[in-house]
Parts: structure tokens; C-alpha cells; sequence
């Protein structure tokens, strides 16, 4: 990613800082972006990346900052699904629902993982460790059905498979 000097002091500290050191660095990324048209989706993504998520009161905040009415930001943290209102896992994964994944087994996965994690789509497990997502499409269409976890897409994918990846724990591989 390239990086401006200013952007790169509101690089992750990895979850060292405390709530008002991560609000000072959010106030640095607004003051950097305010006069810039457009520029909310920016602040809310360089937000996630500081607070983990954009809950109600984080939007309130980064709406008085910027003069808005909360109802437009809260618009779009709701409308993109990028962004999340509550914390998410350590692993984030997404089940293929676009057409061709659905058709070749998306929904068996689906079902597989919500039953294997104990959890339903858009839920995060108990011990922080998964959060469960259905996704569209992810332009893998020719290795239905697939799954990503952390961003990597896994190929063919089935019941047996999914539970195996899950055993195994060694995502991204």
C-alpha cells in the first residue's frame, strides 16, 4: 500500500493502544481527509482499522467531526458490507453464495460451518477466534464452490474439506 508520510502514522499499533490514543490517531485521519470531497468512506475504512469495527457511537463521533448528520454515515457503514458495526473474528470467512457456488454446494457449507462453529452469518464465535460471512460473489466461479478465510480463496470446496481446513487451523496456507 502506498502511503504518504501522514498516512503512515495511522498505521495499526496492533491493539497496544488505549481508546483515547486510538481516537487521537482517528482525529489525525479525519484532520487529513475532512477537506478532501468524498472522502468518508476513506475515514470510516482507516476507523475500522484502528477500532476493529465502526459501532454507533464511533459513527456519532466521526459525524460530529465532520459535520454530517449520523444517518449518512451510519448509511454507509450499513450499506457496505466491508464495514462491521460489532467486533469481528481473528479469522474472517466467507462462503460463496453467487450463483455458481450456490448451485455447486455453497449452501451445504454454509450449513456445515454454522453447525461446526456453533454460530449463524454474521456472528462471531465466542472465543473471538471465527467470524461467519455469506459474500456474492468472488470471481471464482470456475472453482465452485469456494470458500475464502482471511482473504484466501479455497477452491472446490465441500462438507469433508471445510471441516478438514477447520482442523487443520493453518488458514492462508
Amino acid at each position: 500500500m502506498n502511503m504518504n508520510p501522514e498516512e503512515r502514522e495511522t498505521v495499526c499499533k496492533c491493539g497496544q493502544e488505549t481508546e483515547e490514543q486510538k481516537y487521537e490517531r482517528l482525529d489525525q485521519v479525519i484532520e487529513i481527509y475532512k477537506s478532501k470531497p468524498g472522502s468518508l468512506i476513506q475515514i470510516l475504512h482507516m476507523a475500522q482499522g484502528i477500532f476493529g469495527h465502526i459501532p454507533s457511537e464511533l459513527q456519532e463521533y466521526i459525524a460530529g467531526k465532520l459535520n454530517m448528520p449520523v444517518a449518512k454515515v451510519h448509511g454507509v457503514v450499513s450499506f457496505y458490507t466491508h464495514f462491521s458495526m460489532v467486533p469481528k473474528g481473528e479469522h474472517t470467512i466467507q462462503v460463496c453464495m453467487g450463483t455458481a457456488c450456490f448451485v455447486r454446494g455453497g449452501k451445504e457449507i454454509l450449513e456445515t460451518l454454522t453447525d461446526e462453529l456453533g454460530i449463524g452469518v454474521g456472528e462471531t464465535t465466542p472465543d473471538g477466534k471465527f467470524t461467519l460471512e455469506v459474500t456474492r460473489c468472488i470471481g471464482a466461479c470456475g472453482l465452485a464452490p469456494a470458500v475464502t478465510i482471511d482473504n484466501v480463496v479455497y477452491q472446490m470446496m465441500d462438507s469433508n474439506k471445510i471441516k478438514q481446513v477447520l482442523k487443520n487451523g493453518e488458514f492462508g496456507a
